[in-house]
This record gives C-alpha cells, sequence and structure tokens, in this order.
C-alpha cells in the first residue's frame, strides 16, 4: 500500500489530519514554545528580550519589528514517535502550502527530522504558499522578511532548496499567475509546474490534490 505523509504545524493552522479533502499520515508541532526576538522596545520589553510568537502574530498583527524566531527549548526536543519512520518509509512526503517560517519551520527545526525528509527514498513535493507575491493565507510575507526570504513562490522554493543540493524539495507546485518561477525553480534542480493553487472547494482542492501526484510521478 502507498503511503503519504504531510508536515504539518499548529501554530496558525491545522489540517486535521487530512491534506486536500484525502486522509494521510500526519507530521506536526505545536507552536506552543515559538518566540521572536525584538529588534524594537514593546510593552515593556526591550530590544534583545523574547516574546511569544502568538503574542506578535495575534496581538500586534506581525507588526512588531524582530530579528529572529526562537524555538524555546528546541534543543531538546526529539520527533514524536515513528515520524522519523513514517518519512523514510513514505511514498511521497508533502510539503503543504503552510507558513515556512513558524509552521513548517518548527517541524524541520526538530532534529532528525530534515534529515529523514532528505534521505527519503518517496518524492518530496512541496505547494507554494505563495501565490502573486502575496501569502495564500496569513501573514508569511512578514516572517519570510525576518530571515531574508523574498516573497514569491521562487523565493520560498529556493529557501527550501533541491533535495540535489542538500535542500528538500524534488518537485514545487506554483499557481498559474507565477508560471515564470518555473524556469527559475528548474534551474535549482526542482521540478516545477504551474497549476490552479487557489482551494476554493472540494474540486479544486482535489485538483490540486492530483497534480502533487502527477509531478511526483515525474521525480
Amino acid at each position: 500500500m502507498s503511503s503519504l505523509l504531510i508536515l504539518q504545524a499548529s501554530v496558525d493552522e491545522g489540517l486535521g489530519g487530512c491534506f486536500f479533502g484525502i486522509p494521510a499520515g500526519l507530521g506536526s508541532s505545536r507552536g506552543d514554545n515559538a518566540h521572536v526576538r525584538l529588534a524594537e522596545d514593546v510593552d515593556g520589553l526591550s530590544v534583545g528580550d523574547l516574546m511569544h510568537f502568538e503574542e506578535w502574530w495575534v496581538r500586534h498583527q506581525a507588526h512588531v519589528a524582530v530579528s529572529e524566531f526562537v524555538r524555546v527549548g528546541g534543543e531538546d526536543a526529539d520527533a514524536a514517535p515513528g515520524v522519523l519512520e513514517a518519512i523514510a518509509e513514505a511514498d511521497l512526503v508533502i510539503l503543504p502550502p503552510s507558513n515556512p517560517v513558524v509552521s513548517l519551520g518548527m517541524i524541520l527545526a526538530v532534529p532528525g527530522v530534515r534529515e529523514a525528509i532528505q534521505s527519503t527514498t518517496g518524492a518530496v513535493v512541496g505547494v507554494s504558499p505563495i501565490i502573486g507575491g502575496a501569502p495564500v493565507r496569513g501573514m508569511a510575507d512578514e516572517c519570510l522578511s525576518v530571515i531574508g526570504v523574498e516573497t514569491s513562490a521562487a523565493g520560498v522554493a529556493a529557501h527550501y532548496g533541491s533535495r540535489v543540493s542538500g535542500g528538500l524539495l524534488d518537485a514545487w507546485l506554483v499557481d498559474e499567475v507565477d508560471v515564470e518561477a518555473v524556469s527559475r525553480v528548474e534551474s535549482s534542480d526542482i521540478l516545477a509546474a504551474a497549476v490552479p493553487l487557489w482551494m476554493r472547494d472540494v474540486q479544486s482542492s482535489a485538483a490540486i490534490a492530483a497534480e502533487v501526484l502527477a509531478i511526483s510521478a515525474r521525480v
């Protein structure tokens, strides 16, 4: 039986065990320990102090300057039982269109997860969270700017990198409005395709899932 694993975090969004309506194995990470390091004084805190990510994200709407994202206690984190094995044995690993910094970034920071994705025998396909230079949902652009990543479909692909070059991706889907990004992504040894990526209903979501499977078959 084929196996499918989706990486998903619960910092600002959740898939509840499904991706595009398809039941699947779910590697997840909670954002309870996510913080930002302040680059300005605010609320009695000084430059260099830590603020909880949710306070920065919800209360301040990501409008307070920060210098980095910090996962408090991250150095002591371990992957949940079975996660690394599931990645290793998956026929397909999907990086969904979640925030690359604080959603998927929190998962990838867990020791062993990035290495497991890099070495899995299954294909690794990502779906761009950026359409037409703007996030599909949330304020991922604010997070990307903090770490110096361009808010574009090609920019996020470059952030993840190609497995050929020690990164994570075999293939990357961008929206059809970003068709010009395909050649740029493929120049970095990542297979790419431009397809409709707005999930407006069950039918459009299923169509994206089909595109994920189609490009994975070309890896």
